[in-house]
């Protein structure tokens, strides 16, 4: 009987065993597919805070939106059209020249050469001036025309900026064209000398010399 019982007992311990066992492999296999879902959760929303974040930053780099970038392209329209109306004043100039001066300081090889010359000339860069020079000369270009265009801006300096290119080249031109050009100020002055007296009509008049006493008459003799 006691032998029976064990048996019995023993048969039931292995069958408790085995149903504990397949129990925990049951429940260990769920926590792991639940630690697996968990897992494939956070990892997609950490996906989608990161791809959002990127998107933020491409936003605030400055990425050109579409209307910036067809706008890129007008560009070199500017630039061409720019240089097209510096090309159309050469010509006007070079064409001015040849109408006012007579002999071949009015060429053109001769004006682009000689305001050069006295362009450098007025910013001291007197080498480059001189190559310029040698150049000037080969073309036959006369020399004497370079120093009155250069005396001529010499009188012109306070009119120039020398922050504005413009300036010193425009007056570099007129001085080419007309060496003898005086400054309007200095002109004005010289057309009207009286101008200043004329001015200040109030200022006091010297009073008139007394005119000297007729000496009396010697009488006659008696």
């Amino acid at each position: 009987m006691d032998a029976i019982t064990r048996r019995v007992r023993g048969i039931l311990t292995r069958a408790a065993s085995g149903y504990i066992g397949e129990f925990m492999r049951q429940r260990v296999f769920e926590l792991r597919n639940a630690g697996l879902r968990q897992f494939a959760a956070t990892l997609a929303v950490s996906s989608v805070l990161i791809l959002a974040g990127l998107g933020g930053a491409a936003a605030q780099s400055g990425t050109p939106a579409p209307d910036q970038g067809k706008a890129a392209p007008a560009q070199p329209a500017d630039a061409a059209a720019k240089d097209a109306a510096q090309n159309q004043r050469r010509t006007d100039e070079f064409a001015e020249a040849a109408q006012v001066i007579n002999g071949p300081a009015g060429n053109p090889e001769c004006v682009w050469l000689g305001r050069r010359v006295v362009r450098l000339m007025w910013r001291d860069d007197l080498d480059t001036a001189f190559r310029h020079l040698d150049l000037y000369d080969r073309f036959g270009c006369p020399g004497g025309h370079i120093q009155a265009a250069f005396r001529c801006l010499t009188r012109f300096g306070g009119q120039i900026d020398p922050k504005v290119a413009e300036t010193l080249d425009s007056r570099v031109h007129a001085c080419w064209i007309n060496p003898a050009a005086q400054p309007q100020q200095a002109a004005a002055a010289a057309s009207q000398p009286a101008a200043p007296a004329a001015a200040n009509p109030q200022a006091p008049q010297p009073a008139a010399s007394p005119s000297p006493a007729a000496s009396p008459s010697p009488a006659p003799q008696k």
